[in-house]
């Protein structure tokens, strides 16, 4: 694995894995995004084309690389690489969070020394899944959030620890 700081995962899904629908999220949780903007700030992220494009721009106070394969691809203020391999070598000793798609999400779990998720309580359709194997990991810590005006389904979020280092993946080609 390339040398650099802890990979962390930054998961919003459902207990059937929804994560997406028509590439947005389907829902509104305005405290996920506040605890997303302060877990990430000065960071780099990681994401898949698609999850940038959902975006639509680089997110202010972090550095943006966006995994792609088409080597023309271009946005102001985004960095692009090939594979996932070559986005955790771009993002070097920065602290680093894979923050989507399914794809992304897949490619580097493996990578990834802890996970912040939010299980969205709802059965909401959607056409992108993901499906995390968790066996390596532990519960940190845990805070159930009910539905609010600014929240349209109850969450839980979750920090999860990988429990045993030695488990990780190998190196991504």
């Amino acid at each position: 694995m390339p040398d650099h700081h802890e990979l962390t995962a930054v998961v919003a899904a459902t207990p059937a894995g929804v994560i997406g629908l028509d590439g947005d999220m389907p829902w509104r949780l305005r405290s996920d995004l506040r605890r997303f903007k302060q877990l990430t700030m000065g960071g780099v992220l990681i994401m898949g084309r698609r999850t940038f494009d959902s975006i639509g721009r680089p997110l202010p106070g972090r550095r943006t690389i966006v995994v792609t394969r088409n080597r023309d691809w271009r946005a102001e203020g985004v960095e692009s690489a090939e594979d996932p391999a070559v986005a955790l070598q771009m993002a070097g000793k920065t602290r680093a969070f894979v923050v989507g798609g399914a794809q992304i999400y897949e490619a580097l779990l493996d990578f990834c020394q802890q996970i912040y998720l939010t299980t969205v309580w709802s059965n909401v359709r959607g056409d992108t899944r993901l499906s995390l194997d968790l066996a390596d990991f532990v519960v940190s810590t845990q805070m159930r959030l009910p539905a609010t005006k600014t929240d349209d389904v109850p969450t839980e979020f979750f920090r999860l620890v990988r429990q045993n280092h030695q488990k990780m993946g190998p190196r991504p080609q």
